[in-house]
């Protein structure tokens, strides 16, 4: 069914047969059986398509031509793809389409997590499927594509719409990990939305790459928490507007920052004025 209504494929042929038709039709479909059960087996050449074809031919004049599909459930994938996956033919009939068959190929496609497909005989074919949804996207080697939350690639990235807000992770082992950090950083928004990237080192840690430029290091477990005391130290000091350039959390008992080199020349100069005026006071 698509938007409510059924996927014309086919129409039904008439079933009136003669008494002469009707021996032919009876051979055919023997002998079509016979080689399906074979090419089952895997015990027939190439050549089996054909005479698969010729069995459809006698289905379809004993009325078992798929009529109508019904599709449910896809969003990302064509009904093209989908029939042509599921190898439904105009010429396909009922009677020879292997479902299961059919269910195991769409589930090989990127998108599809999972499908159903059911014959209602005489004409009719039910596939419902199951699609992956964006996660994050996954960059590695220079090539960004848009994973579902198992770390399944699903496609290239494009700028469609619905991939532009995904989070971004980066690295080797990053996919496989990407719902641990997105599901920390979705409980402290006001950090999250701060967040560029989140960097996967040596398949242990996260590193976030801040949108003004920060490194904020995170320790290899423990991030819910740590992101919690980095989000009570932004919202009390504003730390994440503060000229540094590095926060590092990967000690329990203290947090760590690096200062730009202009904000560190700048805490010198003011140290060694300190220092200047404190001596001339002092005599």
């Amino acid at each position: 069914m698509i938007g409510g209504r059924r996927f014309l494929v086919g129409l039904s042929a008439s079933r009136a047969l003669s008494c002469g038709a009707g021996t032919w039709l009876t051979l055919a479909l023997f002998a079509a059986t016979g080689v399906y059960g074979l090419d089952r087996g895997g015990h027939m050449p190439a050549t089996v398509e054909a005479i698969r074809d010729m069995g459809d031919a006698a289905a379809n004049i004993a009325g078992f031509r798929i009529a109508n599909v019904n599709l449910a459930g896809q969003n990302h994938v064509t009904p093209g793809d989908i029939l042509a996956t599921a190898g439904v033919k105009p010429t396909s009939s009922l009677l020879f389409l292997d479902a299961e068959g059919a269910r195991m190929r769409l589930e090989e496609l990127a998108w599809i997590k999972r499908a159903t497909v059911q014959k209602l005989y005489p004409d009719r074919l039910d596939i419902q499927i199951v699609e992956r949804e964006g996660f994050a996207l996954w960059q590695k080697d220079g090539k960004i594509n848009v994973i579902a939350r198992d770390g399944t690639v699903i496609a290239p990235y494009s700028d469609d719409p619905r991939y532009i807000r995904l989070p971004v992770v980066v690295g080797d082992g990053a996919e496989t990990n990407v719902g641990e950090i997105v599901e920390a950083l979705s409980l402290v928004p006001g950090v999250r939305d701060k967040v560029r990237a989140a960097i996967r080192v040596a398949d242990r840690r996260w590193t976030l790459k801040m949108r003004n430029g920060i490194d904020v290091r995170l320790p290899e477990t423990g991030i819910p928490d740590a992101l919690q005391q980095l989000a009570l130290l932004d919202e009390q000091k504003s730390l994440l507007s503060r000229d540094i350039t590095i926060v590092d959390l990967r000690l329990p008992d203290r947090v760590s920052v690096r200062l730009s080199d202009t904000a560190y020349e700048a805490r010198q100069a003011e140290q060694k004025a300190q220092a200047k005026a404190k001596k001339g006071s002092s005599t």
